[in-house]
């Protein structure tokens, strides 16, 4: 898959934005940024789209930027010039379309309908636009235009909000999700850019679901872990079920036979995509212990952390 839609992927979420003045522009990236979005589509229904997206390209290069509701080649070309570094459009328009492939510019079509999803499948796209989605059916409706079609990955956009787009995010042939209900109009246009930052911020951590999972416990052998196992059994009733290399004890705890990671042990924290929880967690400096990835059937379900907290390693399962 092109790189600029990967990261597009891992990232989750694209806020769909409607600026009237190009000078709001910055502060808006900059709380997207701050709550943990660094990407947005800024449509081209204003005056101002252009402006605005040069803008943001030249303050937040980190962000990814790309233009929306593109329907024309001279829209293309204007975004482009402006820093846009992909292209979305409501409806798949051969001429835009074609114009971008030949121009190396990702293109992200809307399509509705089989017919459309097969035109956007003969140019050879990996990625398009459900929309409008909940006009259309919804998530429903998608698993069934998408069924057919298994090469072909689909970012809904049109009545996606708080309440129904983990909905979207839990399908496998979603790569992300458009919306604009984190940057509402009336907070843009009052500067409540504050309050855009806490509704991206809940956003993000919506999506990632991060909850705790287990606790590991180091021991340095068999008899030790049996025995811890065995007081943590007495004392709250837990069930003990050795695995092994180790004996979980109910759900809440990993007595590890010998010793693994951490000078105590580990913290399992689950999440709804480890591949997302990761990118987010680089933004903030932390990366991973290469050696401790594991998958199951292509993909990563758990990884260690390269960060440790008050002696105990912290890794990330799928949940």
């Amino acid at each position: 898959m092109n790189q600029i839609l990967h990261e597009i992927g891992l990232i989750g979420i694209m806020p769909v934005i409607v600026l009237e003045h190009a000078e709001y522009a910055g502060p808006l990236a900059k709380a997207l940024i701050d709550g943990g979005l660094p990407c947005a589509e800024v449509t081209f229904r204003t005056a101002a789209a252009k402006d605005s997206i040069a803008c943001i390209a030249k303050k937040y290069p980190e962000m990814l930027l790309g233009a929306g509701t593109v329907l024309t080649v001279d829209q293309v070309k204007a975004a482009k010039d402006a820093g846009a570094k992909f292209i979305v459009s409501p409806g798949l328009n051969p001429k835009v379309v074609e114009y971008c492939l030949k121009e190396n510019i990702p293109i992200i079509p809307g399509v509705a309908t089989p017919s459309e999803v097969e035109r956007a499948m003969d140019h050879g796209l990996e990625v398009v636009k459900f929309f409008p989605a909940e006009s259309n059916g919804g998530v429903d409706y998608l698993k069934a235009l998408a069924g057919p079609f298994r090469a072909l990955h689909f970012i809904p956009t049109g009545g996606i909000n708080e309440n129904n787009f983990m909905s979207y995010l839990s399908y496998s042939r979603v790569l992300a999700c458009g919306g604009s209900w984190m940057v509402r109009p009336d907070f843009v246009a009052n500067h409540r850019f504050d309050e855009i930052t806490a509704l991206t911020a809940h956003a993000v951590q919506k999506m990632l679901g991060f909850s705790l999972r287990h606790v590991g416990i180091n021991t340095s052998s068999e008899q030790e872990a049996k025995n811890t196992a065995s007081q943590l059994t007495d004392m709250f009733g837990f069930l003990p079920n050795d695995k092994g290399g180790a004996i979980f004890v109910g759900t809440a705890f990993e007595v590890i036979k010998n010793k693994y990671l951490g000078a105590h042990g580990h913290i399992a924290i689950a999440t709804n995509s480890v591949e997302r929880a990761l990118a987010f967690l680089q933004r903030h400096n932390i990366g991973i212990k290469q050696e401790t990835k594991n998958f199951v059937n292509g993909k990563l379900q758990t990884v260690y952390l390269d960060v440790d907290v008050a002696g105990f390693a912290v890794h990330l399962v799928q949940l």
